[in-house]
């Protein structure tokens, strides 16, 4: 009824124009389980692909759970021995029960539980037997990573490191660099083709091109095949990388066989096996399109590389410079006779400074003879090729009382 407390998670972040999405269906993520309070099932992830593994962890889990109390058995419990899964279901339950104790207490729109932080959680998920060293560089950031591998796993504790180095952490190891170039619109592929890739309101477009160094193969078939098969990795890695979500639309170069449209649909999901977000992948239409959702939980990565342009805004197109140069000297005509100006310095572009400045008879030579005025010019890269700017000796921004003819 109106006005009662409910108690709900959020399962999605908010998104562009759409809110956030509540459940009052709860679970608590750990390590190996999640834990499902108000059930009492135990459900198994469908990537453990053995019977007998599947069997041995669903009678583990229903001996040692508690009663209205479901479980979820993730994928990275296979192979773990009774003693770890019990360990992080005691963990999971502890979280439950001090949660508990805060709702007695709580008002409106309080947090009861939350999430471990993004650090603690990202070694959740991925930890395993081959990380070798956990660099950190924030102090606070490595003692949380520090006391959750201590408590998950203690073994493991030895290879998160602090980072002491005078560079930042990310460029030290040349992350920065590969950061920027990977999310550009274009990206490269090592047999000499590229992917462009676009984002639209409705969905993403990733546009598959062989280049010019790509011609190896015999006939053009097999380079199609070939570069597609490379573009097919690529594309599932900047899926991750980028966590694009929702429709997916990838024009692969075109392919006559079908037995090659085949290898590219295969290959595509090999590629998103490893993908932790819920995805569905569609065979090569008519067209050689294929057609891939995948689930997005939270704003994708979109890191901007490009700007507008400020000489065009654009449009690709700006005033010719021969019209600049002519608009500039009407505006210096009207400065010095109209207005009188004594001294008068101008800022413009190195392109059209070396225009004015060209040659012993130079435009500003000429100014010269004409005005009896030395005009100093001064260039400055920050400005446009179309754009300029009058200014007194103090440099103060002299204004124009009435506009040019041209304008």
């Amino acid at each position: 009824s109106k006005n009662n407390q409910v108690l709900v998670q959020v399962v999605k972040e908010p998104i562009s124009t759409k809110g956030p999405r509540l459940s009052c269906e709860l679970s608590l993520p750990g390590r190996y389980l999640v834990l499902v309070p108000f059930s009492d099932t135990v459900n198994v992830s469908k990537k453990i692909r053995s019977s007998d593994e599947r069997k041995r962890l669903l009678r583990l889990i229903t001996s040692i759970k508690p009663a209205n109390f479901g479980v979820i058995i993730r994928t990275v419990a296979e192979g773990q021995s009774v003693t770890e899964l019990d360990k992080d279901l005691r963990n999971l339950l502890n979280n439950w029960e001090e949660g508990m104790k805060k709702l007695l207490k709580a008002k409106s729109r309080d947090k009861i539980i939350g999430e471990m932080s993004m650090a603690s959680s990202l070694v959740r998920d991925l930890l395993n037997e081959s990380f070798d060293a956990i660099t950190v560089e924030e102090e606070s950031t490595y003692d949380q990573i520090k006391s959750y591998i201590r408590t998950i796993a203690p073994e493991k504790e030895k290879i998160v490191k602090l980072y002491n180095g005078k560079a930042k952490l990310f460029e030290s190891f040349g992350i920065e660099k590969q950061i920027k170039s990977l999310f550009g619109q274009t990206v490269s592929l090592p047999q000499g083709g590229y992917v462009i890739i676009e984002h639209t309101e409705a969905l993403h477009v990733i546009d598959v091109n062989s280049g010019n160094k790509s011609n190896q193969e015999s006939d053009q078939e097999s380079t199609a095949l070939k570069t597609n098969l490379v573009a097919a990795k690529e594309i599932a890695r900047q899926l991750r990388l980028r966590d694009m979500g929702g429709i997916i639309v990838v024009d692969f170069i075109d392919m006559k066989r079908a037995e090659n449209k085949k290898a590219i649909y295969d290959a595509m999901k090999d590629e998103l096996k490893a993908d932790r977000s819920k995805h569905t992948v569609l065979p090569l239409t008519k067209f050689g399109l294929m057609q891939i959702t995948r689930q997005r939980v939270r704003p994708e990565v979109n890191i901007v590389t490009k700007e507008v342009c400020p000489a065009c805004n654009g449009t690709g197109k700006i005033q010719a410079s021969i019209l600049v140069a002519d608009k500039l000297e009407k505006d210096l005509e009207h400065l010095l006779t109209m207005q009188n100006i004594a001294k008068v310095q101008i800022g413009l572009h190195p392109y059209l400074h070396a225009y004015f400045t060209q040659g012993i008879m130079s435009r500003r030579v000429k100014w010269f003879f004409k005005y009896y005025k030395w005009i100093k010019l001064i260039k400055d890269s920050s400005l446009p090729v179309t754009e300029y700017r009058f200014e007194d000796e103090s440099g103060e921004e002299i204004e124009l009382k009435v506009k040019s003819e041209t304008e």
